[in-house]
């Protein structure tokens, strides 16, 4: 007499699971290789965008705030009190614009000085951060109002 009955034989399901556990193990290590050799890399992509943008800033500031001051001077506000404003204004427009670009741009001791009745000095201390760096600098440029 033959008995016939099926015999429920896990081992191929665990031979399978197995060999998944190892999969995503080596899988884990290779991500974190990449990921550590990245480390020594010479050069990323990104790592100049604080210089970049320090450059950008300091380039377009002058014109920026003399345009906005000159605005505000024709809609009736005293000089220096259109200049400071301009300049908060900048301020909060670069630290929104830096927020979109991964780096925080921040105007710091901003003074403005009347040196004659055309002329207004504008200096600031002009930081810029983003996840790896920090550049600072003293910023001092004239405006003619």
């Amino acid at each position: 007499m033959k008995h016939s009955q099926q015999v429920g034989d896990d081992r191929g399901q665990m031979l399978l699971a197995t060999g998944v556990v190892l999969l995503l193990s080596l899988l884990s290590m290779a991500v974190f290789s990449v990921k550590v050799a990245g480390l020594t890399s010479a050069h990323e992509p990104n790592a100049d965008s604080v210089i970049e943008t320090t450059k950008e800033v300091v380039d377009i500031l002058p014109s920026l705030a003399e345009n906005r001051t000159e605005i505000w001077i024709s809609s009736g506000m005293e000089r220096i009190d259109a200049a400071e404003l301009a300049m908060s204004s900048i301020h909060d427009d670069l630290l929104h614009h830096g927020e979109i670009r991964g780096v925080e741009v921040k105007m710091q001791e901003i003074i403005v000085s009347v040196i004659d009745g055309t002329t207004m000095e504008i200096s600031l201390d002009l930081g810029i951060t983003d996840d790896s760096s920090t550049l600072q600098s003293q910023v001092t440029f004239t405006i003619n109002n």
